[in-house]
């Protein structure tokens, strides 16, 4: 990628400079920033420069720069979805909160942006869903400084699910590098995240010049520090040069006795793995006929590693789970040893809740161990879909797939109720007039009694 020329690093600044980004509205902000930078082809290296500010502390050392440069890198692509949106997993890291947020990968240059407050990831949040609009004639400053704790928060489940898709799709390789640049650890105090301007003054002065010169520094001319990143390097051994003094044997033989060598893998028969990968292709599309999902359960059955090449993928599974969920829970059977059976299970804890996808998860829970997070969370996910829906039918339809869902789980001993006891039953009680959710109700009381010692009512 090519560095910043000086005048391009100079406009940017002055986009993300102190004084403008408190005194304009961010639609200024996107008016200056396209005004600087006319040509697209631009967008990526000038993203890529302000996401290296962005990991620095002393580079952006006000919140409002830090916000603006967060908005200036969705303004870049706005028109395009925000899972193509090159610079969508920085959002993504920044929308987890603090307290749930897991521990760093330094493999991930992403991960290393400090995390923002609640009214900055409630802004980010109303960004991108598209509903940011009247927010954005307001400044940095003010929004920093809004209250969201009775804001109900905005649902971009469905946005993430896109991105963690897209990148689940990419080499492991391409998602991995480490920066050059290393930070200075910070020595003082860090401001807590819900902080005000009045209670703790304003951000700590930086010289400027220093400043200045460490950003071009970094930022332009032939060793700028975007071009120059540790990445995993896939080796491969080098053939030896020179074995024996008559290495070069084969290329003039000598020998009167040949053995033949015969290799067992020619004129083999893969006629098997292209009529899987046929039916595969259409599994994702349409309805397979009994014998076809027969004939793709016993091919897997006989090779276990042909689940590899059959052609299927985590964007992919949520096609499947709807269209085929018999061939679906085959295939994430075979596919529990992978390493990448977390990326199928994290598309399908956030698919759209169906019958077919409760079908899938309930056989999946009677034929293998799942991991207790993934129930939890599908089922978290199960109810937060019945009190959201608007529809009264579907609303009614999905809340007794549920509770039947749930009956199967506890009579099942595949959860414990403990955990769940205090969700589930205020579930109960929201639509207790529905005839599977009072069912449901009563085997957790029924459950809850038999656990309570004998003598404790009286």
């Amino acid at each position: 990628m090519a560095a910043l020329t000086v005048k391009e690093l100079a406009s940017l600044l002055s986009v993300l400079s102190e004084d403008a980004t408190q005194a304009q509205t961010f639609e200024s902000l996107a008016n200056t920033f396209h005004h600087y930078f006319t040509n697209k082809q631009d967008n990526f290296k000038v993203g890529q420069a302000i996401v290296l500010l962005l990991q620095h502390r002393d580079l952006l050392p006000h919140p409002a720069q830090k916000l603006a440069a967060i908005f200036i890198l969705y303004e870049m692509y706005k028109s395009d979805a925000v899972a193509a949106n090159p610079f969508a997993t920085v959002f993504l890291n920044l929308l987890q909160d603090p307290s749930e947020r897991k521990e760093q990968n330094p493999y991930d240059m992403h991960s290393t942006i400090p995390p923002v407050s609640a009214p900055e990831r409630y802004f980010l949040s109303n960004l991108i869903s598209g509903t940011s609009k009247e927010m954005l004639k307001n400044t940095a400053a003010q929004i920093l400084h809004m209250d969201v704790s009775g804001k109900a928060p905005v649902d971009i489940s469905q946005t993430q699910l896109f991105i963690v898709q897209r990148q689940s799709e990419m080499p492991h390789t391409s998602k991995m590098a480490m920066s050059c640049v290393v930070a200075d650890p910070e020595t003082k105090p860090t401001r807590p995240l819900n902080f005000s301007f009045e209670q703790f003054g304003k951000p700590n002065k930086i010289n400027p010049d220093i400043q200045r010169q460490t950003v071009e520094s970094l930022l332009t001319g032939p060793k700028c520090a975007v071009d120059h990143t540790l990445r995993p390097e896939f080796l491969r051994l080098a053939p030896p040069l020179h074995i024996a003094e008559d290495e070069m044997v084969w290329m003039m033989p000598t020998d009167t006795e040949f053995n033949v060598a015969w290799d067992t893998t020619m004129c083999m028969n893969t006629s098997t793995v292209v009529e899987v990968r046929r039916l595969m292709a259409k599994a994702f599309k349409s309805v397979l006929s009994p014998q076809q999902q027969q004939q793709i359960k016993t091919e897997l059955d006989t090779d276990s590693k042909l689940v590899y090449s059959i052609g299927l993928s985590p964007a992919k599974l949520p096609d499947l789970v709807e269209k085929n969920p018999l061939v679906a829970i085959e295939v994430l059977l075979k596919l529990m040893n992978s390493t990448q059976i977390t990326d199928y299970f994290q598309v399908l804890v956030n698919m759209e809740m169906s019958l077919h996808s409760m079908e899938v998860v309930n056989r999946l829970t009677t034929q293998v161990e799942l991991p207790s997070e993934f129930i939890h969370l599908y089922i978290s996910n199960c109810i937060s879909t019945c009190e959201t829906i608007k529809n009264r039918y579907f609303q009614n339809r999905l809340v007794r797939l549920t509770c039947v869902f749930l009956q199967s789980l506890i009579r099942n001993k595949t959860i414990d109720v403990k955990d769940i006891f205090i969700e589930v039953q205020a579930f109960c009680i929201e639509f207790g007039s529905i005839r599977e959710a009072a069912a449901l109700f009563r085997l957790l009381k029924s459950l809850d009694s038999d656990k309570e010692p004998a003598g404790a009512g009286r």
